[in-house]
């Protein structure tokens, strides 16, 4: 055997032996959230920007390739322990490309926007993830990163069973005469309570567990008037856990805002705390989420399915 044979032998050999694994250098192109077609050569070292991003990847057995993340990657545990480029709609193009990434994968919420226009001219492949929160478009989202690091028959079985269980859980929904009058609360800005209105991931994640959202009329996540959260009179109000291990604090400060006790919710201490990356993530979690919630809105609905 030649040298050069022999080299080319132990390369191979070298790649196959490290986590580097062929599919990282398969040459594939894609089309992203924003029609452009982008050419991947190699997705060995992957910035991840988005929650559910990162959380795919975990799934797809991909964490091993991850160069970095953004705050928002909570999910699994190992993605704490990344190095991270800092909130994904404040990115710097110098924080970004310092990771070194032979990819880019990112959800379309990630900015600020010039930031991200060059991001998309340097020569390091920047793949925008959509963000769509239904089962289909969590189901697009996996089967467009699976094609990217090259772990498409994976991604297809996560996408199926991402389908299935929402279509299980809409068997479930079916069975709730009355719908719930709910309020999602982002948190408090300036003294005003942040709601999540219309064409947010709150408000989708709130249909699919079956409830009606109070604050239909909102567009986005939006503060209210102290009189304008009262009119909507939600029954119950979801708001996102702290990082603590418990939620007495979170609803004692809640509880505290005088427009919150003169709800119905309120005066009833009615108030369902959750992890904010599980509930509105909308990633292969989702449909578990959403389970969880409707549990919470309707602890009665097993018991019920069970006595049919």
């Amino acid at each position: 055997m030649n040298v050069q044979r022999l080299g080319a032998v132990l390369v191979a050999i070298l790649l196959l032996g490290s986590g580097a694994t062929q599919a990282a250098f398969a040459d594939v192109t894609v089309e992203d959230a924003s029609g452009r077609r982008v050419r991947i050569a190699d997705a060995s070292r992957i910035l991840s920007i988005g929650g559910d991003v990162t959380e795919i990847l975990y799934a797809l057995g991909a964490g091993d390739r991850i160069a970095a993340v953004d705050t928002t990657s909570k999910f699994p545990p190992p993605a704490l322990l990344q190095k991270s480029v800092g909130y994904m709609r404040a990115l710097s193009s110098e924080g970004v490309i310092a990771v070194g990434a032979t990819v880019v994968l990112a959800s379309e919420r990630a900015g600020p926007a010039e930031v991200v226009k060059t991001l998309k001219a340097t020569s390091v492949p920047y793949v925008e993830v959509p963000d769509e929160y239904s089962a289909d478009g969590i189901a697009k989202k996996v089967r467009l990163i699976a094609r990217v690091i090259g772990a498409e028959a994976l991604g297809d079985r996560i996408a199926a069973e991402v389908v299935a269980n929402f279509a299980a859980l809409a068997g479930r929904r079916a069975r709730i005469h009355r719908p719930v009058r709910a309020l999602f609360v982002l948190g408090v800005q300036n003294g005003r309570v942040l709601v999540g209105g219309k064409h947010t991931s709150a408000d989708a994640m709130l249909a699919l567990a079956g409830a009606l959202n109070a604050a239909t009329a909102v567009h986005g996540f939006r503060p209210l008037a102290d009189e304008a959260l009262i009119e909507l009179a939600p029954e119950v109000i979801i708001g996102m856990r702290g990082s603590g291990d418990s939620d007495t604090h979170d609803l004692s400060q809640l509880l505290a805002l005088k427009a919150i006790q003169s709800t119905p919710a309120g005066a009833s201490r009615r108030l369902i705390l959750m992890d904010g990356l599980y509930l509105l993530g909308f990633g292969p979690r989702a449909p578990d989420a959403a389970g969880d919630l409707m549990r919470a809105l309707y602890p009665d609905i097993d018991a019920e399915a069970g006595r049919q």
